[in-house]
């Protein structure tokens, strides 16, 4: 297994040049492909009311779209002329969840951004990460929308606990995994009965080991404190530049009422972070 085909949504937030820069740099890691995507969203004006608007405002809007769109892909291929990935823009209609949940479908690893608070001008981000991995069936890497540079997938920490997501998680990292200086497969609370028995990740980090990954397991308990902050606090020892996890190994609405490892970690994290659904 490897990545060969790679998609990054690109748009104009202040944080889009920094998740540009990292999927090209794991393109060029792994030899794929890059594949840009630009969406510009439909108009929320109803047809009645977009009758009343004057010629030249409905112009001069459409103008500064497809300037939004031209700037994009001129950092696009800025950023591929420096590297030695090849890639492909593509400028679309639609929403920009629906449009990366399904056109991800075709590519083996989605690109896209944690949603900044900060940044007023993209509310609609809040739910993209959401939507597109609990939807497109492939995985998605998450950027921090701070992230300054750097390696990705040279010490990686997988939060482990034995649930069909964490599995999937650890699949499609696998060329990830493969490539890692380290890899540590944490489980966090494990029960006493694993523990007793050795350590409760030590078979999957074997498995990973089988792939190439210089792989090893660990535990930590400590149950006074929420599980995602203690994962936040192990890959941060660890020195982990990347996190891989299942996502929302819960119904999606008990994780919204009685909070979560995947909402705490989309909000709070520190390093790129690889979630499977």
């Amino acid at each position: 297994m490897a990545y060969k085909d790679i998609l990054v949504l690109v748009d104009g937030s202040r944080s889009s040049d920094q998740r540009l820069g990292a999927a090209v740099n794991v393109a060029e890691a792994h030899g794929a492909s890059l594949t840009g995507v630009y969406v510009m969203q439909r108009s929320t004006v109803p047809a009645y009311a977009e009758a009343q608007i004057a010629a030249d405002v409905l112009e001069m809007h459409a103008k500064a779209l497809q300037e939004a769109a031209d700037q994009a892909e001129a950092q696009f291929n800025e950023k591929l002329a420096s590297s030695s990935a090849d890639g492909t823009w593509r400028c679309v209609e639609g929403d920009p969840s629906d449009v990366a949940a399904h056109m991800g479908r075709r590519f083996d690893l989605v690109v896209l951004g944690q949603y900044d608070p900060d940044d007023d001008l993209f509310p609609s981000g809040r739910d993209m990460p959401d939507h597109v991995v609990l939807t497109c069936g492939r995985p998605v890497l998450m950027v921090p929308y701070n992230f300054h540079g750097g390696p990705i997938g040279e010490r990686i920490m997988v939060a482990w606990d034995g649930s069909r997501t964490a599995t999937r998680a650890v699949h499609d990292s696998v060329p990830f995994l493969a490539k890692a200086e380290e890899v540590v497969v944490m489980v966090v609370n494990p029960h006493e009965e694993n523990v007793d028995s050795g350590e409760p990740a030590a078979q999957i980090a074997a498995h990973i080991a089988n792939h190439g990954g210089n792989a090893k397991a660990a535990h930590v308990i400590n149950r006074s404190v929420d599980p995602a902050e203690l994962l936040l606090s192990q890959s941060a020892d660890a020195g982990a530049d990347m996190i891989v996890c299942g996502a929302y190994g819960h119904a999606r609405w008990r994780e919204l009422v009685l909070g979560g490892v995947t909402d705490h970690l989309l909000q709070h994290m520190p390093v790129p972070i690889l979630m499977s659904h």
